[in-house]
């Protein structure tokens, strides 16, 4: 029987928000719930009255409550939520206004600053009068172009007070990728720093920019924050202005407008590795409720609490850590390469903040474990109550070394959702056990499943993430998206009703969930679908490889597994390195997952978000135009692959 890696204590479920939450439900509806899995089941049965406790328990603030909490739980897309209610995301943020750090910023130039509640209040206080000057109304798109830097917040704090509607990119991103996004939505104010730093270097933004806003007859003003230099040239700007110079010199207090649940919000957008970018709107309330939730509850986040995500303003985890200003808690901002000046850099700064909450992705855990750098026992981490990890699924082999390697007594909660919905479908659970290689649980009102060919729930089998009701924070809809047709197919056209996600999962008895990676990026030879995460887990315990990327291969009216592979610095790929990875495979996996081909190439490619392109790499093999390549951190990588000599064997 497989033993859990970590189990809470009995007193400190006691302690956590989620039991406190329990306790709630059992007090309102006469329950007598002790478990996670009992509430689990309540949340999605009885979807209006769950949603409904968490509006209480999280404190919503609103100018008028609601009529009603569900329109038509069975209705999906399309269900409306909290009908009536008027609210303001940003008021919910600031409702703390003291001298309590909510913000620390920390730069990879070894720069250091606070932010306390009562100056973030302050600050956003003075950008939103100065966008109201400018014209800045409800429905209006304001946009960041900025480092992961509190004035991003408090430019998407200052946007979202007025009703504007915020959407952001990292500076990494080039023109094109840029333009894809912010040429389809027509912002009017565009907030961004003269530069940034990236492994020791001070790289210009400003260029950029003014190449950018030629392209944008939409934008009427740029606001440029100092921070390679202290007094950027902003000649090449018509529209540029200074941050110091655009805020409004007094001290005013907020008028937060009052809008609908619905009201949009964010706009997000997929990677735009087929095509254009598709644009999700998202609503104010529902991104609000559910990010609350999970923050609240499956993160157990309290006032006392250091959060931090390594993160850029380009990936939805800029936005879900944002949202724990409503909790309170201190965020910890940090803007960088995550290893440098040295590889510690990240844990380092975890002992000095004291974080208590530290977040990441599997991609970085893989890559701190090429290293010598053992946080346990270089640092004190006695303050790290939570470990979390997203944007590729976690290997079992880096569950044991997190545990073994960074801290024993504490959460590990793998996560897993998307920039679609802004959240998770699968969460951690603060009053759970974690087992290696899987997710803790299912989040709570999230009526997930993993559904068989023939469209039925399974467990213990893998098959396809579906979610069968509707849930606050899906797009409210896409821009542009004459009929709403582009939002149908993106996750209605396979189940007619039922949201399907893209991923392949399983669900195990204990309630977890186990990713086995994009569905539409699946291997099937010989007609059995294999998920390319059971792969990868194999060959992150392969010292010789860095790096890699599975795909399917056309091949004699049957699709065969390719493996490339990036080999660590200094070592060849070989014959003996191809048989040990077989045998690995062969061993952990099944005959079926042995790849009929293992090719060493100098890179791999990833999106800007850092997730592998399974699927543009299957296009260049099979002699098919990847249509964005702007799309990609490292779109060159993909002319290695294209005729390849081996492929035609």
């Amino acid at each position: 029987m497989l033993q859990p890696l970590w189990s809470p204590s009995a007193e400190r479920i006691k302690a956590t928000n989620m039991y406190r939450f329990m306790q709630q439900v059992n007090r309102s509806h006469y329950k007598n719930f002790t478990t996670y899995d009992s509430l689990y089941q309540w949340s999605i049965d009885d979807l209006e009255a769950f949603w409904a406790e968490l509006w209480r328990f999280a404190g919503i603030i609103a100018s008028r409550g609601y009529d009603r909490v569900i329109d038509d739980s069975a209705k999906m897309p399309g269900a409306q939520w909290f009908m009536g209610s008027r609210l303001n995301f940003a008021e919910n943020l600031l409702r703390y206004r003291d001298d309590r750090p909510a913000l620390i910023f920390r730069g990879e130039d070894r720069v250091r600053r606070t932010v306390s509640y009562r100056e973030l209040y302050a600050e956003v206080a003075k950008v939103a009068a100065a966008l109201r000057r400018a014209g800045i109304a409800p429905g209006d798109r304001v946009v960041g172009f900025m480092p992961n830097m509190p004035e991003s917040i408090i430019a998407m704090l200052a946007a979202t007070s007025l009703g504007a509607t915020w959407s952001s990119c990292s500076p990494d991103f080039g023109i094109k990728g840029v333009l894809d996004r912010f040429g389809q939505t027509e912002p009017k104010i565009l907030f961004t720093a003269d530069g940034y730093f990236f492994k020791g270097k001070a790289l210009d933004s400003l260029d950029r920019v003014a190449r950018i806003s030629q392209e944008l007859p939409s934008i009427e003003r740029i606001v440029v924050v100092p921070y390679i230099s202290e007094r950027p040239d902003l000649n090449g700007l018509a529209q540029g202005v200074l941050f110091s110079e655009f805020c409004a010199p007094e001290e005013t207090e907020i008028d937060f407008v009052q809008l609908p649940f619905e009201h949009p919000l964010y706009i997000m957008y997929s990677s735009g590795t087929t095509g254009l970018p598709k644009c999700m709107v998202q609503s104010a309330g529902g991104v609000l409720l559910n990010q609350i939730k999970e923050l609240l509850l499956h993160t157990d986040l309290t006032r006392q609490d250091t959060i931090f995500y390594f993160t850029t303003c380009g990936w939805m985890m800029w936005n879900w850590l944002t949202t724990s200003l409503a909790v309170g808690s201190t965020l910890v901002l940090y803007d960088g390469n995550p290893f440098h000046p040295e590889p510690d850099a990240l844990w380092r700064m975890a002992e000095e903040e004291k974080i208590t909450v530290f977040g990441t992705s599997a991609g970085y855990i893989a890559a701190l474990k090429g290293t010598e750098v053992r946080p346990a026992r270089q640092f004190g981490l006695s303050s790290l109550q939570a470990l979390l990890s997203t944007g590729s699924p976690l290997p079992k082999e880096d569950f044991h070394f997190i545990y073994q390697e960074i801290k024993a007594d504490m959460q590990l909660a793998s996560i897993s959702g998307g920039s679609d919905l802004n959240g998770c479908f699968a969460l951690g659970n603060p009053m759970g056990p974690v087992y290696e290689g899987e997710l803790q649980c299912r989040g709570l009102g999230m009526k997930v499943f993993a559904y068989d060919d023939a469209g039925k729930p399974v467990v213990g089998q893998q098959g396809e993430l579906v979610c069968t009701a509707p849930f606050p924070s899906m797009p409210i809809y896409f821009w542009d998206d004459e009929n709403g047709k582009k939002y149908q197919a993106a996750y209605f056209d396979q189940y007619p009703g039922v949201w399907t996600h893209g991923d392949f999962v399983e669900v195990t008895e204990r309630g977890g969930l186990i990713m086995y990676g994009r569905s539409d990026a699946t291997l099937n030879p010989g007609g059995v679908r294999i998920g390319t995460a059971e792969i990868y887990r194999i060959l992150s315990a392969v010292s010789s490889i860095e790096d890699s990327v599975v795909v399917g291969q056309e091949w004699q009216k049957d699709i065969r597994v390719i493996l490339f592979v990036k080999m660590k610095p200094g070592v060849k790929l070989t014959d003996e390195i191809r048989d040990q990875v077989r045998k690995a495979i062969r061993t952990g996996a099944s005959p079926r997952h042995v790849p009929a081909k293992i090719i060493a190439v100098p890179d791999i490619p990833y999106t800007l978000n850092m997730k592998k392109v399974e699927l543009a790499v299957q296009k260049v093999i099979h002699g098919r135009e990847v249509k964005n390549k702007d799309a990609l951190k490292n779109p060159e990588t993909l002319d290695f692959f294209a005729g390849l000599k081996e492929l035609a064997e």
